[in-house]
């Protein structure tokens, strides 16, 4: 959520901020803004709605030319959106400018301290109250002020800091909320994701928690929370920046629905050497495995109803036990840890805040992570044990397609590794599961070209005039109902549930009613039958029953109203086919809805606060 872009060089300030912005938009926000600094002055314009206001508002300020400014999307927590909950905020000295990302959460408390010492504050954000925190510590020295304020302020942060009196530098500082620097000639960026800032650099300085950058033209300064320099290693950035460009689709989102053959072809083709598999750089030994107890799975969205799959297939191919957690949920149930126990923690974008929470109570209390990541060099990535990389490319729509469908077949593969490693695959059995594996990218691709025949579409434009969607199936045909149901809701604003389908009669049954859409996914094949009397339960009670099956399932032809076939596969893998209709059924309902598919509302891609 959120985005930050920060600036200091030789070119205007505006235009490179604007850009950045611009690059930031899958990350979701309601309202924008920017400072810049020159002649020893703040100017400051902001805008609720998306960057078009305020590319028009600053059309009509005509701001000086500058070469230091801060930028800022923000995405509502305190405070309705408006020009004034904006972002930049300022001291009321207009000494300081800053941008937050994140939560103060002690910001009543200091802003009750600050209102008794005469300070009056415009917004109704925590963010200003940093901003006058600062102004009213400022002693001449940015950094030495930003030291004290950081001791004072307790949460989530990402700021982007300029000072009049320094219109030569800009200071950042994270704690737990992602921000980078971009490092150029004779010019210096922050921002709070890489796509923001590939037209101008490929190289980065990735921040730790507590870590300050001073940034000015001719180089960055980087120091501990005690004022300790510290050297950091430069991250360079090799995938172009026209991948982040939709190369002719309408949408981000079916530009990497599409993508998603190719992804999964980078993700596992690498990773399946002369018959195994094979995680370069993973610790775990085999006698660790052998003796792993239990596994705990942590992740939020659709990364955790990937994990609900991996339980499916670790618990059957490894026999150890799963348990799968919301991370949000997860810390503050006081869950209970083992010895010779692993947690696993999946997350698209590495940032995710409660999954990074949850990742360092099990690391604290002993456990060793393993993390499945798409980003590398992010904060969970850097602070696990071991991290397994999808390698999926940058995802830029808000809901993730090629993000969840490469976590599964990581999972997949860390199934077969753990169960070799136990002694518990026969040659067979594993080089038949391999086998499938290879064939995902391949049987990926075939399905995605059935779906865009156009029989889904025109499905999608019967049917997007409904509010209410059922989704039902069975073991890892539910997983997939829920994920199913998760992009429908999500671009298309329907309301849409996902039921166990043997619980139907257990009350859900009731909203059941002439018309109503149920979409049934029925793959599994010791559940086929009990899925069609479930399907004949719906249809008894006047449902209109979309059946996702595979080919050569025809009995269940003979009881829904439309059926879309997959190949067939292994059941422990065909979660990766049957959300790949849903994926295209969403998008196009979310299109013929007048939706803004890659943008949905309310929505951020990275939720980088609780």
């Amino acid at each position: 959520m959120c985005g930050i872009v920060g600036y200091i060089g030789m070119q205007p300030a505006v235009p490179v901020l604007m850009a950045g912005l611009k690059s930031l938009e899958y990350r979701g926000y309601d309202s924008a803004g920017v400072s810049v600094c020159v002649s020893d002055e703040i100017y400051t314009v902001k805008a609720k709605g998306d960057l078009s206001h305020l590319e028009a508002k600053l059309k009509e300020t005509a701001l000086p030319e500058a070469t230091l400014g801060i930028g800022h999307t923000r995405w509502a927590t305190h405070g309705a959106p408006s020009d004034v909950n904006s972002h930049p905020h300022m001291g009321r000295k207009g000494i300081v400018a800053l941008v937050h990302n994140g939560i103060i959460e002690n910001y009543l408390e200091l802003k009750a301290e600050l209102m008794e010492k005469g300070c009056t504050f415009q917004s109704e954000t925590d963010t200003e109250i940093v901003a006058q925190l600062f102004e009213y510590l400022y002693d001449g020295d940015m950094v030495g002020t930003l030291r004290k304020v950081l001791q004072r302020v307790h949460g989530a942060y990402a700021l982007g800091i300029i000072c009049k009196d320094h219109p030569d530098q800009l200071l950042a500082v994270r704690k737990d909320s992602p921000l980078l620097v971009g490092l150029g000639k004779e010019e210096n960026f922050i921002a709070s994701d890489i796509p923001a800032l590939l037209s101008y650099t490929r190289d980065y300085y990735l921040l730790n928690d507590n870590e300050i950058v001073l940034l000015k033209r001719d180089g960055v300064s980087i120091f501990d929370l005690d004022g300790n320099p510290i050297e950091k290693e430069v991250f360079h950035v090799s995938w172009d920046a026209s991948v982040a460009e939709k190369e002719g689709y309408d949408y981000f989102m079916m530009k990497e629905i599409m993508e998603q053959p190719r992804a999964l072809q980078k993700t596992i083709s690498p990773r399946i050497l002369e018959g195994n598999i094979n995680f370069e750089g993973i610790g775990l030994t085999e006698e660790m495995i052998a003796s792993l107890r239990r596994i705990h799975i942590v992740a939020c969205g659709s990364a955790w109803h990937a994990g609900i799959v991996g339980r499916y297939v670790l618990e059957k191919l490894t026999r150890i036990p799963v348990e799968v957690d919301i991370a949000s949920e997860f810390r503050y149930r006081d869950p209970i840890f083992g010895e010779n126990e692993l947690c696993i923690v999946i997350s698209q974008s590495g940032e995710t805040a409660d999954t990074l929470a949850a990742l360092r109570l099990a690391k604290q209390a002993g456990v060793r992570i393993l993390s499945i990541v798409n980003v590398v060099g992010s904060s969970i990535a850097r602070e696990s044990d071991d991290v397994i990389y999808t390698w999926a490319g940058p995802e830029i729509a808000v809901a993730t397609t090629k993000g969840y469908t490469t976590q599964l077949s990581v999972l997949y593969m860390i199934a077969l590794y753990f169960a070799k490693a136990k002694g518990l695959l026969r040659q067979e059995e594993e080089k038949m599961y391999l086998e499938e594996l290879k064939l995902l990218p391949e049987k990926t691709s075939q399905v995605l070209h059935a779906c865009n025949s156009g029989s889904i579409e025109a499905l999608a434009k019967q049917l997007c005039k409904r509010e209410d969607f059922f989704i039902i199936g069975r073991g890892i045909d539910y997983a997939a109902a829920m994920e199913s149901s998760l992009k429908l809701k999500e671009i298309s604003y329907i309301h849409s549930e996902a039921y166990a389908a043997g619980e139907l009669k257990h009350g859900t049954i009731s909203l059941i009613e002439e018309g109503t859409p149920v979409i049934a996914i029925a793959t599994q094949s010791t559940l086929l039958e009990k899925l069609v009397s479930n399907i004949k339960e719906v249809k008894a009670r006047g449902a209109y029953v979309i059946a996702i099956t595979e080919e050569g399932n025809s009995f269940v032809a003979d009881v829904a109203d439309e059926v879309i076939y997959i190949p067939k596969a292994t059941d422990l893998f065909t979660a990766s086919y049957n959300v790949l209709p849903m994926q295209i059924f969403a998008y196009h309902v979310a299109v013929a809805r007048g939706c803004n598919v890659d943008k949905p509302r309310n929505l951020a891609k990275s939720v980088t606060v609780e």
